[in-house]
């Protein structure tokens, strides 16, 4: 019989306070993180163990760890053989993926990656950015940085660095070369432990709820009157694939008509939909989307 525990790993670092948010929206109470490497989540099936992201996919790997959270670069780096149970979209700053970039000064001489034959690179990202030149054909060394790489733009020939908005780049007046890898956080479980049935049924329930919180984020209920001779234009304004639930109302010439529809989409179309004749129109936030 299988322990009734889950050994969950979370992401320390860059990470770890996007992580703890997303599980908070999902419906998770999680406390002492800031003081302790083992946090207390209120499930008694559950342990919270924080790890840098950069280690956490060896551990699962090596089932010290049932399952965690780690970016899809770490998994590459480390070359680690686990079950990727789903691709989670949000990072530190932005639910954009992150990109590991080839960077030098503005005012370097490099225009393109063949311009560094012979030079040297510092990088956290080591294996990953050895093979990058390595099939490109191209002659370098490749050195590890312990963090602070953007300073090192200018005492080696170029940098692999993390970047999400490019922002920091601009303000060191750093240039981009190229793009070596594009990443995403996943959640991983060792395979074992996605072989047993508690464990398994207990990572899938996680990956439900997180996945829900995160559609959340860019969702939001729409809701309206509309009198049923003005119902079809109404529908005609509301997004193709969304089917709205039309309820009857105590008038029995409205109806009330009730949608999710994307943020973006919702600024667009309420304007429309008033001029269609909707009225009593309300938005309103979603803690979880669940398809």
């Amino acid at each position: 019989m299988s322990e009734k525990i889950l050994k969950l790993g979370i992401p320390k670092g860059s990470l770890e306070k996007a992580t703890f948010a997303l599980f908070e929206k999902a419906g998770f109470n999680i406390a002492g993180y800031e003081r302790s490497c083992f946090p207390r989540i209120d499930d008694e099936q559950i342990q919270l163990i924080m790890l840098r992201a950069q280690e956490m996919s060896r551990y699962v790997e090596d089932g010290v760890l049932d399952a965690g959270f780690t970016g899809h670069d770490w998994i590459l780096e480390n070359k680690s053989s686990v079950h990727e149970v789903c691709e989670l979209l949000y990072s530190k700053a932005t639910s954009k993926p992150a990109r590991w970039v080839l960077v030098v000064p503005s005012e370097s001489k490099v225009k393109k990656t063949e311009d560094l034959k012979g030079g040297i690179i510092a990088t956290e990202l080591v294996g990953v950015t050895k093979e990058y030149f390595k099939k490109k054909g191209i002659d370098v060394k490749v050195e590890f940085s312990w963090g602070a790489t953007e300073v090192k733009a200018r005492l080696v020939n170029a940098i692999v660095e993390l970047t999400e908005t490019g922002s920091s780049l601009k303000a060191n007046n750093l240039r981009i070369i190229d793009t070596l890898l594009t990443s995403t956080t996943r959640f991983i479980a060792n395979k074992a432990a996605w072989k047993d049935k508690f464990k398994r049924e207990k990572i899938e329930n996680i990956s439900i709820l997180l996945n829900a919180a995160i559609d959340a984020k860019t969702t939001v209920g729409l809701k309206m009157n509309v009198e049923k001779d003005r119902l079809a234009d109404v529908i005609k304004i509301l997004p193709a694939e969304k089917s709205p639930t039309v309820s009857s109302l105590a008038d029995s010439d409205f109806v009330a008509v009730e949608v999710v529809v994307d943020t973006a989409v919702e600024r667009i179309i309420v304007p429309k939909l008033k001029r269609a004749g909707a009225s009593g129109i309300i938005t309103y936030p979603l803690n979880k989307v669940i398809h």
